[in-house]
């Protein structure tokens, strides 16, 4: 029997171009060559699809963020059947093959907002991860807030700021977000990831300017008010059959370097943040947070693999901050060390999801 056809997709036309490669080639690295045949397919910032030269660089070097190499022959994904046709300009479409599941290695808009799960769902084709409503509100977090409140689960007081609001009533914006809100909060875009775009502001004008800082990436933009606490995440796994998602043992992230708060160099830039597993927090409200995560995660209808981050106050609550349905996917981002300390490995992680994909009916579930 021929070995199931996996098609790594990675890239995007996004802010999050360069963590999707970084992601992607810890994923190529981790696939069992003698169980799957492997297909790494880079979309570039412009929106083209190519097949990722021989020489792709997928890591951090010299300061210098990894993008994918537009060198290889140009791709329409899927044809029919579920097939892959590479064509160059001006010469006859070459067919590659059928694909049997997609691992959308991918982050932010156009990609894990899903996007990219409702093409494959056209072309009635599997992929790893959630489908296109949970990627969809999962990645705007106005939506995912609200879904997850309307779910019960505890999360704190935000105010969203749509770009015609801004534009028009600007004054009344921020007097809005002063009142609900106060201070210091923190301004996110909505629909973004990896920490980009966020700042802490004090004062109103510092609020200005984050929210203008925040619109380089969304026009569409969060203002949460800022809540003390110690910040704990735990993954959720899909498991087979009719079985309950799992959730692995909750760790501690922790800012290092003098920084404030969790941005893009925090996170993806050596010795930058640390992380503890499993956090330091009694075990009674470990197996609660663990307990939410699983909650989360279904209140979205997620599948596959998503990571859910807390807040964990002073006075032994915990706030849900966001869950995130195609995390970090590194060998060391968070995730997936979660799940090494709980038992599962990177490589079993990510055999995992591709099984997970495949044994999953495609269309409606």
């Amino acid at each position: 029997m021929s070995k199931p056809r996996v098609a790594v997709v990675f890239g995007g036309r996004n802010s999050e171009h360069a963590v999707s490669l970084m992601g992607a080639g810890s994923v190529l690295d981790a696939i069992d060559r003698s169980k799957y045949e492997v297909v790494p397919i880079g979309i570039a910032q412009d929106g083209r699809w190519v097949l990722a030269a021989s020489d792709q660089r997928f890591a951090i070097e010299e300061g210098e963020l990894p993008v994918v190499d537009t060198s290889g022959a140009a791709l329409a994904l899927p044809s029919g059947g579920s097939s892959l046709v590479a064509y160059d300009p001006g010469a006859i479409p070459v067919e590659l093959g059928k694909v049997d599941v997609v691992f959308p290695v991918m982050h932010g808009p156009f990609a894990e907002d899903g996007t990219i799960q409702g093409l494959l769902e056209m072309a009635g084709v599997r992929y790893v991860g959630s489908g296109v409503l949970a990627s969809a509100v999962g990645m705007d977090k106005a939506y995912m807030k609200t879904v997850l409140a309307a779910a019960g689960l505890p999360t704190g007081k935000f105010v969203t700021v749509r770009d015609r609001d801004w534009r028009l009533n600007r004054e009344l914006v921020l007097k809005e977000a002063e009142e609900q809100l106060g201070y210091p909060v923190f301004v996110k875009p909505a629909r973004a990831g990896s920490s980009q775009g966020i700042s802490k502001a004090r004062d109103r004008a510092q609020l200005e300017q984050a929210v203008e800082f925040a619109r380089q990436h969304d026009p569409k933009v969060l203002i949460e008010a800022a809540i003390e606490g110690r910040e704990i995440e735990c993954a959720v796994l899909e498991s087979p059959g009719d079985e309950p998602a799992a959730a692995s043992v909750p760790g501690e992230v922790k800012v290092e370097g003098g920084q404030e708060f969790f941005d893009f160099e925090a996170k993806y830039y050596p010795d930058q943040m640390s992380l503890t597993v499993p956090a330091d927090i009694p075990d009674e409200t470990a197996e609660e947070l663990r307990a939410l995560a699983v909650r989360a995660f279904e209140a979205l209808d997620c599948e596959g693999l998503s990571r859910v981050d807390f807040f964990y106050t002073p006075d032994g609550r915990l706030v849900l901050n966001e869950i995130n349905t195609m995390p970090g996917f590194t060998s060391l981002s968070v995730a997936p060390q979660l799940w090494a300390a709980t038992g599962v490995s990177y490589a079993e992680l990510v055999d995992r999801l591709i099984q997970l994909a495949l044994n999953r009916p495609a269309g409606l579930r």
